[in-house]
């Protein structure tokens, strides 16, 4: 099946925008996938980029390498190893970002993996394993994100989770229980970041504020589908309302809107990117 839309959907190159100028980004995943496009989307509009990766050290500098090339020489990217299941990691990466970068003001945790298995056949291996990183490793990342930003009194907190995780999915009971944890986790940071800052009358009524939301993509045409059978693909594009998969981009675009000053009005909301899948 020949996806029309591929010819449309280019990724970004260049700053063509100011809705984060000044403004520095951390993306967990942030080398490959979607987290790549995360951060081209989010350095078109102005922001610098710091990206987290967990072993592929090569693939991460070939990010580097194309990233200034297309984004005006060194400087506004930096990469920062780490295993998002490690909360000492996670604090590690944070400072490494605030020593390199001096602020986070968005983080964006889209660091995930699936070890599929029919339920009973699943080992607590995987299902440890799934719920470390997507779930804790999401939770230890926002953790001291969120410190610095009630210090400062504003940021974005934005959550990759999917479709999964609202819908389940035979074969994904450990992802499944993982991205639906990370929507009752954006709530409840939701609401804390607003009470903390009501407490120390720091919401102000045309403020930037600090906003959690997640973004709940559908099939996405990324590595993580590289293994599909084209049969497998094409039935599950049958299953899509606009018969085709996500590209990365689109996802993008949706994160870097919320984390613009202003979607200062958006905060606890989760975002389905699907192509109608959960309708």
């Amino acid at each position: 099946m020949n996806d029309i839309s591929s010819t449309i959907i280019e990724p970004s190159t260049g700053v063509i925008g100011e809705k984060l100028a000044g403004r520095v980004a951390l993306v967990t995943g942030g080398t490959r996938g979607i987290g790549a496009a995360i951060c081209r989307s989010l350095a078109s509009q102005g922001a610098s980029v710091a990206a987290g990766y967990s072993g592929d050290r090569d693939n991460a500098k070939q990010f580097v390498k194309e990233f200034e090339r297309d984004f005006d020489g060194p400087g506004r990217v930096t990469i920062h190893q780490g295993n998002v299941s490690h909360p000492e990691d996670c604090r590690r990466v944070v400072q490494e970002v605030l020593d390199q970068h001096g602020r986070i003001d968005i983080l964006v945790n889209n660091a995930g993996i699936t070890m599929d298995k029919m339920a009973m056949k699943m080992s607590i291996e995987d299902w440890n394993t799934v719920l470390a990183v997507n779930l804790s490793g999401s939770f230890y990342m926002a953790q001291p994100a969120l410190e610095h930003m009630v210090e400062r009194g504003s940021g974005r907190i934005i959550f990759v989770s999917s479709v999964i995780g609202e819908t389940g999915n035979i074969g994904q009971a450990n992802y499944a229980a993982s991205k639906a944890g990370m929507l009752g986790l954006t709530k409840t940071l939701a609401k804390e970041a607003a009470f903390i800052l009501a407490r120390s009358g720091r919401l102000e009524e045309n403020g930037v504020g600090i906003t959690v939301n997640t973004v709940t993509p559908g099939f996405v045409a990324t590595e993580m589908l590289e293994n599909i059978p084209e049969k497998v693909l094409d039935r599950i594009r049958s299953t899509i309302p606009v018969g085709r998969l996500c590209h990365p981009e689109e996802i993008a675009r949706v994160v870097h809107f919320l984390a613009a000053d202003a979607s200062a009005y958006i905060t606890g909301q989760v975002w389905g990117v699907n192509g109608g899948l959960d309708m």
